[in-house]
């Protein structure tokens, strides 16, 4: 009689351990933020969420799948290759959030949107992957420091300590030591930060970010080679 009841002790046994220990290192991912020594210099870079060279060269929008639909609107499998298209798809994630589509970018890697509120006001930025058409909020500023739309919405209770005038110093700054010769165009910006275009000889170059609350920058590094933009 115990020996035929050990096997099945000693399986619910291991079954425990396993579940405790999955949850002890799900817990400690989730509860540790990222700091802003890995967000200067670059961010995550390419890798975060799917995106990288196994990917086959294009953005895999899994925001939706991964994270339900506040993150991301799944893919209808329609390839897309104009601004247009973009902006469509874009406005259907963008009209689930009470908000609309503003200006639309088009690099080599994909898609990129900002999401506008009704008064025009800068709510988010999300990726359109030209590949299924589907839409996900950009990983990086947007998904990690934006205080509305963000993973950690609502965290910041305070007024934004850092100025448009004082991220746009730390973003020439950050340019100048990080890509000499290019410069920080005008801000947009978005709960809990600022997004810079970045040029060089008057043309788009690329983009990054100025948190608003700490001035750590991120460097947009997903985004590949600047196409074209259509504004509103």
């Amino acid at each position: 009689m115990t020996r035929r009841r050990f096997p099945l002790v000693a399986l619910v046994t291991v079954g425990l351990s396993t579940l405790l220990t999955v949850g002890t290192w799900a817990t400690t991912r989730t509860a540790t933020p990222p700091t802003p020594s890995m967000m200067s210099g670059g961010g995550y870079g390419a890798g975060m969420m799917g995106y990288g060279p196994g990917s086959g060269g294009g953005m895999v929008a899994g925001g939706s799948s991964m994270m339900g639909s506040q993150y991301g609107l799944t893919g209808n499998g329609r390839s897309m290759t104009t601004l247009a298209a973009a902006r469509q798809r874009a406005q259907s994630f963008a009209g689930r959030l009470g908000l609309r589509t503003g200006e639309v970018i088009q690099f080599s890697n994909g898609f990129y949107a900002e999401l506008l509120t009704a008064s025009g006001a800068g709510a988010t930025e999300v990726l359109v992957d030209p590949a299924g058409g589907a839409v996900s909020v950009e990983f990086g500023p947007a998904m990690m420091w934006n205080t509305s739309y963000g993973m950690h919405a609502g965290a910041a209770a305070t007024t934004a300590a850092v100025s448009v005038e004082d991220a746009t110093r730390l973003a020439q700054r950050w340019l100048d030591d990080q890509r000499h010769g290019a410069a920080a165009g005008e801000p947009e910006q978005f709960p809990g930060y600022y997004t810079f275009d970045t040029q060089r000889n008057g043309k788009i170059d690329g983009m990054m970010s100025v948190n608003a609350y700490t001035g750590a920058v991120w460097y947009h590094t997903w985004h590949g080679t600047f196409v074209a933009s259509s504004d509103e």
